[in-house]
């Protein structure tokens, strides 16, 4: 069993993280967990990781990984340390900006004809169903799915998703919502714009300030 708990910090409302292994102990000796530095402590192109498991596991993969990819850079592992063994101060104040910008992106495209989005429960990212907007003319073209529909609202609007295709569930997307409380409210409204669709709710997002 592998777990992977990279946005363990960042979860929004009521919602909890909770480690595998820590919830059932006697999991332990058979699951692997995946951690890093990328999300809960902005330091997305560093890379570096870790991973948690059975000896006989982590043994493999450092053989496996010591023939791919050599080693972490010295000032790497340096930042990471320092990362990890600091305050969860500066996480704290992410994760509010996350939770404003989370339920912004959740109303407004909730308020687009054609899209549902179940609200987030942590991470930066939207994952709507936009099957509603299959086949459906936006800007003079059609998308048949959401790999064709994010090659269009790329070209038309300049707002770039990543299609449920990528993930195993078309006519889904995801979007991110890690930038600022402005442009995230101007994608937004691009989308809409460019199918000549209306909000059903307010069309300016909430950004709290």
């Amino acid at each position: 069993m592998v777990t992977d708990e990279i946005y363990e910090h960042l979860t929004f409302g009521e919602h909890r993280f909770h480690s595998m292994p820590v919830l059932v102990p006697e999991l332990a000796d058979r699951c692997v967990v995946l951690n890093g530095v990328a999300k809960t402590y902005a330091m997305t192109g560093w890379r570096v990781g870790w991973m948690i498991g059975p000896p006989e596991v982590i043994v493999a993969a450092t053989n496996l990984q010591s023939h791919s990819t050599s080693n972490v850079s010295n000032v790497s592992q340096r930042a990471a340390l320092a990362a990890v063994s600091g305050s969860l101060d500066a996480v704290v104040e992410m994760r509010a900006v996350f939770e404003r910008r989370a339920a912004t992106a959740h109303k407004m495209l909730n308020g687009i004809d054609g899209i549902t989005c179940i609200e987030p429960e942590g991470a930066f990212y939207a994952y709507p169903n936009l099957t509603g907007l299959l086949g459906r003319p936006i800007a003079g073209r059609k998308a048949e799915t959401t790999t064709e529909l994010s090659e269009l609202l790329l070209d038309e609007a300049k707002v770039a998703i990543v299609p449920g295709e990528a993930f195993g569930t078309p006519g889904y997307a995801r979007l991110s919502f890690a930038l600022g409380d402005d442009d995230l409210g101007e994608g937004l409204q691009r989308i809409a714009r460019r199918r000549r669709l209306t909000f059903r709710g307010s069309t300016r997002p909430s950004t709290g300030r």
